[in-house]
């Protein structure tokens, strides 16, 4: 979700049970946000500055305690308000679904005539309201060396990542950390070093792992990596590959139905496997080990109806779903400036693209026309490409220095520039990689500079111009909603894009993964290298087989419905034809060891 939009998405809507994510990555924003919160709400800001030993743990460490202090007091607060229309008391059980226990007491309450027995079960509804997760996300590639003023490589506890991990597991939240982007050895090493993370004496664990994934070789692969350490994973949270917002880590063709078939197939196996790992890891650290934690498999990316979610739930077996790019949406829940929010509700299939703006190489899905595009092209026209590289939490390029810079920046671009002006190549060519080279954009302030616009907060300097990062699926949310609203819209009580012509999801993530096919194979032709060769070969075999996979489930997908199983195969077969089409058009310059792969 970015750095901005949910930085205080708990302060929104922790009190109403719904856990939420903070990004962790920005300290800066967290300290810029606990001022913020701190003049909001009365309390002493005493500042975090960056010559402060520790400087960055204790500003993630700070910010969280902070929010934490604004949740538990929000929820003290409305456990003494009364049953009355537009508490946020009533808030909270109204959105619960249908099938939670405490809704269905709540329903009994407002329906009892004897007022005793409204009391009490007004009472034991007030014990049952529990504040949603205050989780964080840690983004793992997202570690730059840090160095001193001397230009002194500093130790590897002041690494970014790793920082950010000691803030989190020094706060006094009890929740969860995302890990996304793939295993980081550096910072699970570190993590084996935080008590929290481990069994207290009632067989609790203060600080949960979260690992998001794209496919079950990587849930088991960095599964293992941590239980042999004595850290379990509380959840697998698998993430389309490309039908997400932010940066996409495209699997090789692996679709996301076929993957939620294989967690599905061995998740008995997998929970044993790891359990007994982690086990080992206990007793050699000391700690009891007997009873066997919860472990959840949830799944997110590209959900837009109630149907699906429950499909979802119900077929693949799993714990929980993620909405994430709806709720850009509503200010209730996430921090959009007013024009980047119209200009969302306003867009569609065309104005959202997976980008080359990233300055990690990483595919980007991203709003075509942001503000922070305008500006960059801007800069471009005045000759002046790339940005004034203030954060320094994207530089990883050592082409040119000694250091890590960011290839967003204007220093960077200059020296790539001047390269590329030196080279002996043609029109089409220069042109080419220039597109390439000035295309990246500064994410560090410009995903951070929504919050910073939406409550007028004032810097001595900012980027002012937005970026945003929303997933495909926004092309079928056409409006701003309120909490309520989308809520319902979740638990199948309203449909907010009644009338829209959507494809589902698994239709959509397809179609995603055959025009990302068509591009990377458009780019590497003609193929020369047979291990190139047998990637894209690979590549179109997992698609066909998702291809086949959907086939045998259509009943389930369409929910049994004829009509909407003959509409998915239809659909189906069109994408089956035009991956073939693909395939054999480019099968002349696809070559391995003098034989064609087909």
């Amino acid at each position: 979700m970015g750095l901005a939009f949910t930085i205080d998405t708990p302060v929104k809507v922790a009190r109403y049970g719904i856990s939420s994510v903070i990004s962790i990555v920005d300290d800066a924003l967290t300290e810029i946000m606990r001022k913020y919160y701190c003049e909001k709400t009365g309390e002493e800001y005493n500042p975090v500055s960056e010559k402060d030993e520790d400087f960055r743990a204790t500003r993630i460490k700070k910010y969280l305690d902070l929010v934490n202090r604004m949740v538990t007091s929000q929820i003290e607060t409305m456990k003494k308000q009364s049953f009355t229309a537009g508490s946020d008391l009533t808030k909270y059980f109204e959105l619960l679904p249908g099938t939670s226990p405490a809704k269905k007491m709540y329903l009994r309450m407002l329906e009892v005539n004897d007022n005793s027995e409204s009391l009490r079960l007004q009472n034991l509804l007030k014990k049952k309201v529990r504040p949603g997760a205050i989780d964080v996300n840690i983004m793992t590639k997202v570690d730059k060396t840090n160095y001193d003023k001397k230009g002194e490589e500093l130790p590897a506890k002041y690494s970014d990542a790793v920082a950010a991990l000691r803030g989190f597991a020094g706060s006094e939240v009890s929740s969860s950390v995302v890990f996304s982007a793939g295993m980081n050895p550096r910072l699970y090493a570190y993590l084996e070093n935080l008590n929290r993370f481990y069994p207290d004496e009632n067989g609790r664990i203060n600080k949960s792992v979260i690992l998001k994934v794209s496919d079950y070789r990587s849930a088991l692969i960095q599964g293992k990596f941590l239980a042999k350490k004595g850290i379990w994973i509380s959840e697998f949270r698998i993430e389309s590959g490309l039908n997400c917002g932010g940066h996409a880590f495209a699997t090789d063709g692996y679709l996301l139905g076929p993957i939620l078939e294989e967690f599905l197939q061995n998740r008995v196996t997998l929970f044993n496997d790891l359990f007994g790992l982690y086990q080992k890891a206990l007793v050699v650290k000391g700690y009891d080990s007997t009873e066997a934690p919860e472990q959840k498999i949830t799944v997110q990316g590209g959900i837009g109806t109630a149907d699906e979610d429950r499909f979802l739930l119900t077929h693949y077996e799993l714990d929980g779903t993620g909405w994430g790019t709806p709720f850009l949406l509503c200010p209730e829940a996430t921090s959009v400036d007013e024009a980047t929010l119209q200009q969302l509700a306003g867009a569609k299939e065309k104005d959202l693209y997976l980008s080359g703006i990233s300055p990690l190489g990483v595919p980007f899905n991203s709003l075509r026309g942001s503000e922070a595009d305008l500006q960059r092209d801007s800069r471009i026209k005045k000759g002046k490409p790339g940005s004034p590289c203030v954060r320094k939490f994207l530089v990883s390029n050592t082409e040119f220095t000694d250091q890590p810079i960011c290839t967003a920046s204007s220093r960077y671009q200059r020296l790539k520039l001047k390269e590329l002006a030196q080279q002996d190549l043609s029109k089409d060519e220069y042109e080419r990689r220039y597109r390439e080279v000035t295309e990246k954009l500064c994410l560090c302030e410009g995903l951070e500079t929504s919050v910073i616009k939406q409550n007028g907060i004032s810097l001595k300097s900012t980027n002012a111009a937005t970026a945003v990062c929303p997933g495909p699926n926004l092309a079928y949310f056409s409006a701003v909603y309120s909490l309520t609203d989308l809520i319902n819209h979740i638990y199948g009580r309203l449909d907010v894009i009644k009338g829209t012509v959507r494809p589902h999801l698994f239709i959509k993530e397809l179609g995603l993964y055959i025009d990302y096919f068509r591009n990377e194979l458009i780019k590497s032709l003609p193929l020369t290298n047979p291990k190139q060769a047998r990637y894209f070969d690979k590549f179109k075999f997992n698609l066909m087989a998702g291809i086949t996979y959907y086939r045998e489930k259509l009943q389930d997908m369409a929910d049994h419905s004829e009509a909407t199983s003959s509409t998915l195969n239809k659909q189906l077969t069109i994408m089956e034809e035009e991956l073939r089409v693909i395939w054999e058009t480019s099968s002349g310059d696809v070559e391995t060891k003098g034989q064609i792969i087909s």
